[in-house]
């Protein structure tokens, strides 16, 4: 008896066994379904992503030939806009390829570049009635090079349905990556390998807009031609400065980027004082402090005073307040230098000022260092009255004035800037190009209790 029930005790612990194995089994089966079917429909993103880089591409090579061959502005805005819509698609389907940012790093650029000059040419365009015969030079050779890259990405897009090339899953590339040569060079085997090697290269183009060359060569006006300082005199400086003894800052470190600067540090009033002095010149170019803020007992306008007097005690002379806003306690002023009677915007200046103590808690200059230079502003072409024509009839005038205003481009053009109101109380800001007589810029003003932002 014992003998037959062990023995029926054996057949249920193997039917068990059994049991469990084929539910195991079953499982694992379904989570390979599940992978396989995940990996597929990652596969098949990846795809789509592709064929609308493809597609795009395709369109804007399409769109620039047409454009090398119309004579209307009107015409020129329309394609130019066209080409924009299309690079921005592009980009948008480029980013969610696997690590299309290393990968195709030259066709993203290529593609942020082709839709910025476009913009640049659509406004050209709208200002002189034509294109300049370097423009349209610059058009031809874009144009060629996307003919190119469309070329190479019709061959890879057919590879890949052929079943000749695949698009690699995002651990792959990790993989891949991650085994760099010493020189920092990605190893072969890559579906985008082809389509980057020897990237057509495209002429220096200068124009109107946060992409073009001149950009990447431009220094900050302020620091021409000036000697590098030592960390010591960075201490220095930052003491000079803030107005505390040098003794207490600290060389906390190096930044390099578009203007090398010092960072110097300093305990201060229960904060951290951190202060960046640009290693040519030695200019303080910003200051932060960490300090918590008490009750104020400051008015703004006494705080905006304060902050007018660090920037004289500094040597920012002939300096505006533009905007202020109020951030508990905090107050942050803007001031923009002015020459005669123009307003120069491109050279700003932003301090901010502890309405408890009025201590300084921030300071800003790199638009001042980038821009401010001696210039010689010509006299305006369109006259103030013609210029306030030009302002929407649904707005009144409030106060005009001449200002310098920058462009995307970091170029400067001089405006009848005018501050109006509408209808239903909102302000605005109209800039009227005292040349062409032409809108250039429009802001709106949000106002309240606190201050005024410009957007």
């Amino acid at each position: 008896m014992m003998r037959s029930l062990s023995k029926r005790g054996w057949i249920r612990v193997v039917s068990y066994i059994a049991a469990a194995m084929l539910v195991l089994v079953g499982y694992c089966i379904s989570i390979y379904q599940s992978n396989l079917a995940y990996r597929r429909t990652i596969t098949n993103s990846y795809l789509r992503a592709f064929s609308q880089v493809v597609a795009s591409v395709d369109r804007i090579d399409s769109t620039m030939q047409k454009e090398l061959y119309v004579v209307t502005p009107a015409m020129v805005s329309v394609l130019s806009a066209e080409i924009q819509a299309e690079a921005a698609t592009a980009q948008e389907a480029l980013g969610e390829l696997p690590y299309a940012n290393i990968e195709l790093e030259q066709t993203a650029a290529f593609l942020a570049k082709v839709g910025d000059y476009a913009s640049a040419l659509s406004r050209s365009a709208a200002a002189n009635g034509s294109l300049s015969q370097e423009e349209m030079d610059n058009l031809e050779a874009m144009s060629s090079a996307c003919s190119q890259l469309r070329e190479r990405l019709n061959t890879l897009a057919n590879q890949l349905n052929e079943g000749s090339a695949d698009l690699e899953n995002v651990k792959a590339v990790e993989q891949r990556l991650s085994q760099m040569t010493e020189g920092g060079d990605v190893l072969a085997g890559s579906a985008f390998e082809n389509v980057e090697t020897n990237f057509p290269e495209l002429p220096t183009m200068t124009y109107d807009g946060p992409f073009s060359d001149h950009l990447a060569s431009s220094q900050p006006k302020m620091l021409e031609g000036l000697g590098e300082i030592s960390a010591e005199e960075a201490q220095i400086a930052a003491a000079a400065c803030t107005g505390y003894r040098e003794s207490i800052f600290s060389l906390a470190g190096e930044v390099e980027g578009e203007i090398p600067c010092y960072t110097c540090t300093a305990s201060v009033d229960g904060g951290e004082l951190t202060v960046w002095v640009t290693k040519a010149g030695g200019k303080v170019m910003s200051i932060t402090n960490s300090r918590s803020v008490g009750t104020a007992s400051l008015s703004p306008d006494q705080g905006a005073m304060t902050a007018y007097e660090f920037l004289s005690k500094n040597g920012f002379e002939n300096m505006v307040e533009t905007y202020r806003y109020n951030n508990d306690g905090r107050l942050t002023v803007n001031f923009a230098y002015r020459e005669n009677d123009v307003l120069c915007y491109p050279d700003l200046c932003s301090v901010t000022v502890a309405l408890d103590t009025g201590s300084i808690l921030s300071f800003e200059c790199t638009s001042y260092l980038s821009n401010h230079t001696q210039r010689t502003l010509e006299v305006p072409a369109v006259s103030v009255d013609d210029a306030r024509a030009k302002v929407s009839p649904k707005l009144d005038v409030l106060r005009e004035q001449l200002a310098l205003i920058p462009t995307d481009g970091e170029y400067e053009v001089l405006c009848w800037e005018f501050v109006c109101e509408a209808e239903n109380g909102q302000h605005y800001i109209v800039c009227i190009n005292a040349a062409t007589g032409a809108e250039q810029k429009i802001l709106i003003l949000l106002e309240d209790e606190n201050g005024t932002l410009a957007l």
